[in-house]
Formats: C-alpha cells, sequence, structure tokens
C-alpha cells in the first residue's frame, strides 16, 4: 500500500474561488515525521499530492450525460452523498475530444464530493437524501483499479482546510490498484461532514470509456457507493498504483 499524508496548518479560509489560487505547498502542507517503521516506509514511497488550484486544464470530454456527470453515492440504508465527476484534457485542448487527441495525452479525472447533499434538489442525493445527517465523512475512494493512473493525484487544499479546520490531514493511498484519499479529522476532532465540498483528481493516459460503480465513500461507519467517470483497462498501460513494492 502506497500512503501519503499531508498536514495543513494555516488560519481558517474560505473556499476557492473561481479565479482565486490555492496557498503554495510549502505554507499549507509537510509530511509529518515519520515515527514507526511503517511510517518510515510509507514516507520513503511517499509521492507528492498536489493542489486542485495549480492544475491547468483544457475543456471536458461531453459524454452522453453532457460534460459533468452527476450522481449518489449510496447504499441500501439510503444516500450518503452527492458526486459531480468531469475528465478535462491539458491546457490548450479544446474541443476535448479522445477520438482526435494525440497519443499520451493525460486525462484529469475530477470528483466533486458533497457528503450528505450539495443543497441542490435537482441533482445527486439532493432534498432526496434519506440518510442520517453525515457528522463523519472519512474517505473517497475508488472500488476499482485506477487503470493508465500516471501517478499523479491530489485535492483542493483549501477546501480540505474549510471542511476540517486549521489541520487538515489527507492520506492518499495505493489499495490493490485503486486510490482512496482519507480525510482524518482536524483540530479539537473537527470532521469532513454534511455538505462540506471537497475536490479530488487524479491523472490516467486513458480517457473514460463511460460512467461506472467505481467510486464509494466512507461515512457515519459505513461505505456507500456510486457512478463517476471511469477508463476501461487496456494492455500495455502501465497503472502507478502497481509498481508500489
Amino acid at each position: 500500500m502506497r500512503r501519503i499524508k499531508l498536514a495543513a496548518a494555516l488560519p481558517a479560509l474560505a473556499l476557492l474561488a473561481a479565479c482565486g489560487g490555492e496557498p503554495a505547498d510549502e505554507d499549507v502542507a509537510d509530511l509529518d515525521t515519520p515515527e514507526t517503521a511503517s511510517e518510515q516506509m510509507a514516507a520513503h514511497q511517499a509521492l507528492e499530492a498536489g493542489a486542485f488550484a495549480d492544475l491547468k486544464l483544457g475543456a471536458k470530454i461531453v459524454g452522453p450525460q453532457g460534460p459533468e456527470v452527476m450522481g449518489t453515492l449510496s447504499n441500501a440504508e439510503g444516500n450518503f452523498a452527492d458526486i459531480r465527476s468531469f475528465v478535462a484534457c491539458p491546457a490548450g485542448m479544446d474541443p476535448c475530444d479522445p477520438k482526435t487527441a494525440p497519443d499520451g495525452t493525460v486525462y484529469t479525472y475530477v470528483h466533486v464530493v458533497y457528503p450528505g447533499e450539495d443543497n441542490e434538489g435537482g441533482s445527486g442525493a439532493g432534498e432526496g437524501n434519506d440518510s442520517s445527517d453525515i457528522e463523519s465523512a472519512s474517505a473517497f475512494k475508488m472500488t476499482r483499479p485506477a487503470h493508465g493512473f500516471t501517478g499523479a493525484v491530489g485535492y483542493s487544499k483549501l477546501e480540505a482546510i474549510a471542511a476540517i479546520g486549521r489541520k487538515a490531514d489527507v492520506i492518499v493511498t495505493c489499495d490493490d490498484g485503486a486510490l482512496v484519499w482519507s480525510v482524518e479529522a482536524g483540530a479539537g476532532g473537527n470532521q469532513w461532514e454534511q455538505a462540506e465540498p471537497l475536490t479530488f483528481y487524479w491523472q490516467s493516459t486513458l480517457p473514460p470509456a463511460g460512467p461506472a460503480e467505481a467510486y464509494a465513500i466512507d461515512a457515519n461507519f459505513t461505505t456507500a457507493n456510486g457512478p463517476g467517470p471511469y477508463p476501461a483497462a487496456k494492455a500495455g498501460v502501465a497503472n502507478a498504483c502497481d509498481k508500489t513494492p
């Protein structure tokens, strides 16, 4: 398992504005000092998790559902989160069409996850949210291998700080070829909870084959699954998670 741990310590910040940037990595994230042997090994294997605001993205892929895929992460108990996803080409590519994109194009998969709901009645869980109030969401994760994963992965650091508080810990792991973003409690036990959006991303050399039940949230001590854009496996295309010792 590959583990990446980032700690953020800043005054309380507002959510990322559309035209604003995020603080420099050295201001918001430092790799914790490893203490145990397992932590030392994890630190040795760690990859840098980038800031979503630093990405330079081009146009979004327009699929059967349009440029964004809206969905719900749910289980038999009810709906536990809204998820809004899209896949973008590199900056300067417009339109973003995998059929005409050159070989080697890197696609950025972006997932905006709202525990409970996003307060939009017409999308995802919305007014149909029938789970209990989300008091603690501890992870967003893939439930299938991250085909074509390049090793580039990250999240919105400002959103994490706004949701969790002055100390935001996000641990990124590779688990059996899939990606997991674990969101730990901040200072004072502040949790990622109801209607606090967090944006996660990962990059792949493969375009989406379509929406698939490939994503999940761990919330209120249960797991809820749902759809998002997902690439099909292709012979000869590596997954950086598979390089984990």
